[in-house]
């Protein structure tokens, strides 16, 4: 029986540092990051990483030990406690003197993600509403001049004008400089959130116009500012965003510094898993969600080994699933896919099969050029975590693979949704297929289902044992005979002395329809893979779920698969071969 004594708490989407602390959660202590960015001597930092990987997290713990925070009513808050034990504590005077000394504007914008600019810019000047309220103790004596508090109030009340809240940013730091006599900090989480939501619903280029300017007047001709931290998933090119910005660092996932700050170290997991009884997970753990590659660090998506191991404490014998996946439409690798062409489905498929593809990746895009190019959307699957990267070549180009077996499903579960839509439309080559199997024709059924195989991206992993790839066969197929409306058809249907792979009752009440699918080592195996296949139906008398329905008119088919090839051979239930 696990010890359970004393055991943090799992905060699951808790992501305020003070949170964690303050209710007793687990916390993998990354404050070492604090002194990494007070010896780096940057004006403005950028860090892009994958979604779900600590970014605001780690913002929300810069701000907890730089912030001079103060109450509403002028009262300073003590937040040195909650560091208390942790490693930035044993760097010296030199970095724990910064503690507690600056003013700090914190702002978010994930919530930016409305159809329209106009609902948009409304949810920004919100949440920079929201940072003004936070600190109206500015309000009270006399640091601000009269027609400051105004400006202040009017912002604050959603009533300020459009070039006001272009300016806000630098604006709050200069009156936070007049009360603190400090410059201030300024940390923007999620950046590029407004701009992704943008570029998919028509109005890319305003909401550029918004945030070059309100980051702009903030970070590039600030004199009341410290530094700025930012983080967002997709470094977006200076061009567009940071112009003239000068002293400004953007941190990706190529980048050696910090790289180990993002995400769990797989020491960081392996103490996570033993201060809650589970070592013996590692190995799961590291099957499913493992597999980043940050600089020189190997990294584990935090969102999943968190999820995972609270999972585990309430159902020990859990087995892992997809955490990071579900927090996302995937649209990216939905893209990627329905613009593959036939070398691109190729690679697909050895990715899925776990080689590398060797690309030329562009860190630096602007999001209206994120689709333009399949080039383009293997830089961008390979920042924002779809891909990762075992190396450099020679030349510079990155050898990307799927990092782990959730990301993997990923993408097996978007090739099913790209096959019922690019596959199952084309009804006319569909209904041919469906009268062959109907009549037994082979010539006709295997002409359709090679060329399928061949223009589809098949999720055969070739390092899968042979009752997976029969798995992954029988849903190809089903999915092709499911199509059918006026059929009724079955998978995995217990039947005589086992279970059939696929059985059909089609709408004649006295025909009947059998497939058992085998999968052949070599090309040269597909005939008596067949021949199996009927001897099976055969043996275990599958046909007698059709009987016993009244069925009598019974076809049989033993259909074997290597790759993208198949064979096919049909039998009547009276023992005629076709």
């Amino acid at each position: 029986m696990r010890n359970t004594e004393k055991r943090k708490k799992i905060s699951i989407g808790v992501e305020d540092f003070k949170e964690i602390i303050d209710k007793d959660g687990y916390f993998v202590d990354k404050t070492l990051m604090i002194q990494e960015l007070l010896e780096s001597n940057a004006k403005v930092i950028l860090f892009t990483r994958p979604r779900r990987f600590g970014k605001t997290l780690n913002q929300f713990m810069i701000r907890r030990f730089f912030e001079d925070e103060i109450t509403e009513k002028g009262e300073k808050v003590d937040n040195g406690y909650l560091f208390d034990g942790l490693a930035i504590t044993r760097c010296g005077e030199e970095i724990l003197q910064h503690q507690q000394r600056y003013p700090v504007i914190f702002m978010t914008l994930k919530s930016a993600k409305q159809p329209n600019f106009e609902e948009a810019y409304k949810k920004i000047c919100g949440a920079l509403a929201e940072e003004f309220r936070r600190h109206q103790y500015l309000l009270a004596g006399n640091s601000l001049a009269d027609d400051q508090k105004i400006m202040f109030q009017r912002i604050m009340a959603e009533q300020a004008d459009y070039s006001a809240y272009n300016n806000a940013l630098r604006f709050l730091s200069e009156c936070l400089w007049q009360y603190h006599g400090k410059n201030t900090m300024i940390l923007i989480d999620e950046y590029d959130v407004p701009l992704d939501k943008a570029y998919q619903n028509g109005y890319y280029r305003e909401m550029v116009s918004l945030i070059r300017a309100l980051f702009g007047d903030a970070l590039k001709t600030n004199n009341f500012l410290q530094f700025s931290v930012l983080t967002g998933c997709l470094r977006v090119s200076k061009e567009s965003i940071f112009t003239g910005l000068n002293n400004f660092k953007v941190l990706s996932i190529t980048d050696a510094r910090f790289d180990e700050q993002f995400g769990f170290t797989e020491n960081e997991v392996e103490n996570l898993l033993k201060a809650y009884g589970m070592a013996s997970h590692l190995e799961e753990t590291k099957e499913w969600y493992d597999g980043y590659r940050f600089g020189d660090a190997d990294i584990f998506c935090p969102w999943d080994v968190i999820n995972h191991v609270d999972r585990l404490c309430k159902e020990p014998d859990a087995k892992p699933q997809s955490y990071w996946l579900n927090t996302s439409s995937n649209e990216l690798v939905k893209c990627f896919i329905d613009k593959a062409n036939k070398t691109t489905r190729d690679e697909i498929e050895r990715l899925i099969a776990g080689e590398p593809m060797e690309k030329f990746i562009r860190l630096e895009l602007t999001y209206d050029e994120i689709d333009t190019s399949i080039d383009n959307l293997w830089s961008v699957l390979f920042t924002t975590g779809y891909l990762t990267q075992a190396g450099v070549t020679e030349t510079g180009a990155y050898k990307l693979m799927i990092p782990n077996r959730e990301v993997r499903e990923v993408y097996k579960l978007q090739i099913q949704e790209w096959f019922r839509e690019n596959i199952l439309r084309n009804t006319e080559n569909l209904t041919a297929f469906w009268k062959a199997v109907e009549k037994g024709n082979t010539e006709c059924i295997e002409n359709y289902l090679n060329r399928t195989l061949s223009n589809t991206i098949s999720v055969f992993d070739t390092k899968a044992p042979d009752a997976e790839k029969e798995n992954s066969y029988h849903t190809f197929l089903a999915g092709l005979l499911a199509g059918n409306s006026n059929w009724l058809v079955r998978s995995n249907v217990e039947a005589g002395e086992g279970f059939a792979d696929i059985i059909i009752e089609p709408e004649d009440p006295d025909a009947g329809i059998i497939f058992e699918l085998k999968h052949a080592r070599v090309a040269s195996g597909l005939n008596k893979s067949c021949e199996n296949a009927i001897t099976q139906i055969r043996n275990r008398r599958y046909e007698e779920y059709l009987k016993n329905d009244g069925r009598n008119k019974i076809v049989l088919y033993g259909i074997a698969f290597y790759k993208k090839r198949c064979k096919v051979v049909v039998e009547r239930i009276n023992g005629e071969r076709d």
